[in-house]
């Protein structure tokens, strides 16, 4: 069975842990403190990698630049926003649904940016997808804690910028990043988002990280589970397939994530959970259904 079959799968239970460890990562360590560690050691980790495997390195200064500045907006501005937003009372009800608009994003602006054209019922897939996004998580959206909304007008809006950063990242690596090495091409993005969160790290937090076991594991998954095999697949399916079907995975992130907190610590699966969850299944089966005409860039 070849990759492409199994890489959404694998990239969906991948990614989705990323909100299990975030949770974990959060107690231990200030959000910029823990990311630049995690691009730091992430960086490395793949220059070993690339030289172990004999990774072909851009030739010219142009690929590279490239590579880091698709880094910048792909991990260094989107999660920095993400996190700095969560750690300053975003819910997570909320975070979610701005989350759910990064495929509404790339669907809007592929066909301006990357020439990319949906068929009516990839559309719909969209739709429902984001619906199915809003009935899972619509308890926490009318839950108590919510009353303050209002009060996070700069947490909300730079959540958004967040889930605008990664859709114009993903864009960018679908137009730009086309050929070359993924490898080294997924090295010199992370340089990208260190550019980004060492700056902010150093400014706004006092660089604390406990060290306890809890901490050095969240590191560990965050390096070799998020960075270098969930972050890995998704440049590998945005080069393979169309990019709004690769964003559109994004929908499945919430519901997994819901089914994997059932399990870690014990939270219950609510009937909105489950209804949410088929629709989103089946919003993201029509999005990526193979039915779409790419226009020639």
């Amino acid at each position: 069975m070849s990759l492409d079959k199994f890489a959404p799968a694998i990239f969906v239970f991948l990614w989705s842990t990323g909100w299990i460890v975030a949770k974990y990562a959060t107690m231990h360590s200030g959000p910029f403190t823990f990311l630049m560690i995690r691009y730091s050691l992430s960086a490395l980790a793949f220059v070993l990698f690339c030289s172990f495997t004999g990774a072909k390195w851009p030739r010219d200064w142009s690929s590279v630049f490239r590579a880091i500045y698709s880094g910048i907006f792909l991990h260094g501005i989107y999660l920095c926003c993400l996190w700095w937003a969560i750690s300053r009372g975003v819910p997570a009800g909320i975070a979610g649904i701005i989350a759910a608009l990064q495929p509404l994003m790339t669907a809007m602006a592929a066909p301006y940016l990357v020439g990319e054209r949906l068929q009516p019922v990839q559309r719909l897939g969209l739709l429902l997808g984001f619906i199915g996004i809003a009935i899972a998580i619509s308890p926490k959206i009318l839950a108590p804690d919510t009353a303050n909304l209002w009060q996070s007008a700069i947490p909300l809006t730079v959540n958004l910028l967040a889930m605008v950063s990664v859709t114009y990242g993903t864009l960018y690596q679908k137009r730009h990043l086309q050929t070359g090495d993924l490898r080294t091409i997924a090295t010199l993005q992370y340089v990208g988002a260190l550019i980004v969160t060492v700056p902010l790290a150093l400014m706004f937090e006092d660089l604390h990280f406990d060290g306890t076991h809890e901490a050095i594991l969240a590191v560990i998954w965050s390096v070799f589970g998020l960075s270098m095999g969930a972050v890995g697949l998704l440049l590998y399916l945005i080069r393979r397939g169309q990019v709004s079907r690769a964003a559109s995975l994004i929908y499945l992130m919430p519901p997994a994530v819901a089914i994997e907190a059932a399990i870690a610590f014990g939270e219950p699966l609510t009937l909105p959970i489950i209804i949410g969850t088929l629709v989103v299944v089946m919003g993201v089966y029509l999005t990526n259904r193979r039915t779409a005409d790419v226009v020639p860039e």
